[in-house]
């Protein structure tokens, strides 16, 4: 069983995302409805919040920036973003820790 924030798609896993710019550190902060609350650093200019969400991503999930892709809400703070190549369920156990067991 996967969490509501994830689903699986041809290309990887597609995760819901509600990002909080200028936060005072990087952060996966929980669970804000059915999307995981991730806090930035960077502000919300010139897709500075953006590129920081998927570098960071990158780092938390253990693949290449390459690989984690903004799909929507370019100018939102509900954004979902594409993991190439992982599947929900791998998703969901490496964000595990970090949730406190979703």
């Amino acid at each position: 069983m996967t969490a509501a924030f994830v689903r699986e798609s041809p290309r990887g896993a597609v995760l819901s995302l509600r990002v909080i710019p200028r936060s005072s550190s990087n952060a996966v902060a929980g669970i804000h409805g059915d999307a995981l609350k991730v806090r930035v650093t960077a502000p919300p200019v010139d897709s500075a919040a953006n590129a920081e969400v998927t570098r960071f991503l990158a780092g938390v999930l253990g693949v290449s920036r390459g690989s984690v892709q903004l799909l929507r809400g370019d100018t939102s703070r509900q954004k979902q973003v594409l993991v190439a190549g992982m599947t929900a369920q791998q998703v969901v156990e490496r964000l595990r820790p970090l949730l406190g067991g979703v």
